[in-house]
């Protein structure tokens, strides 16, 4: 008994020190005889824009570049390689980079790279004007798809003069990789700095149909929207404020950064034992449908959106969810190095009934990882929630469930 309260002092000691203070509330999970502890407090800011305006690329359920950050400067150095394997939009292959650490990334949707790898390597507001210049406006309108219920003729033939840039130079350069990026980012959304008339959620297109309905309500119509402008205008926001040992410090990430588009139960780009550090977040069960929000970037960016959403695990039980995770731990235990880590986050499932870092945390340990407890980051409403039209603290996910664990 002495020696087993002694492991959770430990741990609870451990914990403690991703606070500032010792403020908070600790409680345990006991699993096998064994004690965890969990630790519940704001361990950052709930305010949005706090981070590098590099981060402000949308993409459905992303946590904020806070919590990669929380856990990157409490457990690496410079120089060591931090690893997200379900990447999104690149949150910790970003904040890595910014604060001088190698990245791995992996993603099975390739619009997870398409949105990441170039920020790595941002270019002069100049250059992309320049480039900007050279594309042509003058694609046809039509073709394909119908895209009459979200854009003005006239900015339809500017995307698809884009696209087919795009789709003509592939592998892009830097530049046009760049380019690319920030149009995928302005395609659909709420203000004028998207390419389309007003529609909701930002940048997960609903279809046709639904914004027929939306243009009907609002009693709205396409008007045009220059989408050369618009692009310099967000690449101008990106890069406001990054300084210019950030700039270097991305330059050199990007030299080795390591991106992978494949299941996260193998990920065969990423060497073994060759990471310090994991931070990220799967998909919790059925809740998001990745596929059906992206199917206008994925058709801007020449891919099968069909095709995509049968790879990304969205199981319906919480079985083979738990069956799918065991073997992304194996995986995870492959690559971490010894005295490694593994920040695998969790939010809040089916209104609170599933607590997923009750699961998680088994699997880990039968994966080979020594469990160390649960950071419980718990905020009060925020802006990111209201504009999914979600009720904070009743409806929506409302807190960030970390389960730690090391590679003893």
């Amino acid at each position: 008994m002495a020696a087993r309260r002694s492991a959770f002092e430990t741990r609870r000691e451990f914990l403690a020190g991703f606070a500032d203070d010792q403020d908070g509330l600790w409680s345990e999970l006991v699993l096998e005889d064994e004690r965890y502890p969990r630790y519940l407090r704001e361990f950052w800011t709930s305010r949005q824009r706090q981070a590098s305006s590099l981060h402000e690329i949308s993409y459905r359920a992303c946590y904020k570049p806070q919590l990669p950050r929380l856990f990157i400067g409490k457990l690496t150095r410079p120089g060591d390689r931090v690893y997200d394997p379900f990447s999104g939009r690149g949150t910790t292959a970003l904040e890595a980079a910014l604060l001088g650490r190698r990245t791995a990334a992996n993603d099975i949707n390739p619009l997870s790279e398409i949105l990441a790898r170039p920020r790595l390597a941002p270019p002069d507001p100049a250059a992309v004007a320049r480039r900007l210049e050279e594309i042509p406006r003058d694609g046809a309108a039509g073709g394909d798809l119908d895209l009459s219920m979200f854009f003005h003729s006239r900015t339809e033939a500017e995307i698809r003069s884009l696209r087919r840039w795009f789709l003509d130079r592939a592998p892009l350069d830097e530049l046009d990789a760049w380019i690319r990026m920030v149009a995928t980012n302005r395609l659909t959304g709420h203000s004028p700095g998207f390419f389309s008339v007003y529609t909701l959620p930002p940048n997960q297109a609903l279809g046709a149909e639904k914004q027929v309905q939306i243009n009907a309500r609002r009693n709205q119509v396409p008007e045009y929207r220059d989408t050369h402008a618009l692009i310099l205008k967000k690449t101008r926001q990106l890069l406001k404020g990054v300084t210019g040992e950030e700039i270097r410090c991305l330059r050199e990430a990007s030299r080795d950064a390591v991106f992978c588009t494949r299941d996260a139960r193998r990920a065969e780009g990423i060497a073994d034992a060759s990471v310090q550090l994991t931070v990220t977040s799967p998909p919790f069960l059925d809740v998001v449908q990745y596929a059906q929000d992206n199917w206008l970037r994925c058709w801007f960016c020449g891919l099968d959106a069909a095709a995509v959403g049968r790879g990304i695990t969205m199981s319906r039980t919480l079985e083979g969810w738990s069956e799918v995770m065991g073997a992304v731990f194996a995986e995870l235990f492959r690559v971490t190095r010894p005295g490694g880590f593994v920040a695998f986050e969790v939010g809040e499932v089916r209104k609170g009934t599933v607590r997923l870092e009750e699961v998680v945390l088994p699997l880990g340990i039968r994966a080979g990882f020594r469990g160390l407890g649960i950071l419980v980051n718990e905020q009060a409403f925020t802006k990111t929630a209201n504009i999914w039209g979600v009720a904070n603290n009743t409806d929506g996910t409302n807190s960030n469930r970390i389960v730690l664990f090391e590679k003893a």
